[in-house]
């Protein structure tokens, strides 16, 4: 991408299609795993209707605070990594 202004090339949109794609999946998953390591007990153990309840509720938004810092981070550690000016090769001079 032209830094004043310029439009993207095909590859840098595909490319931040992709990790956009990697973010939300990785965000997913990891969130689907943090619910179910907290709530999970609430149901393998059969424990009162409070106690689950507390648990769910705990697992439900720690999952969304994870799943919204993931895709943030993702992102924001893209945006951050020079991309070589010229495609396949590691820099300008090679």
């Amino acid at each position: 991408m032209d830094t004043y202004g310029g439009r993207r090339t095909q590859g840098e949109r595909d490319a931040i299609t992709v990790e956009i794609g990697y973010a939300l999946c990785s965000a997913a998953f990891a969130a689907a795993v943090l619910f179910g390591t907290v709530a999970g007990p609430a149901y393998l153990f059969g424990l009162p209707a409070a106690v689950r309840g507390a648990l769910v509720g705990a697992g439900v938004v720690s999952a969304v605070v994870l799943f919204f810092v993931r895709v943030v981070s993702v992102l924001v550690r893209f945006a951050r990594r020079g991309q070589p000016s010229q495609p396949g090769r590691t820099s300008p001079d090679s």
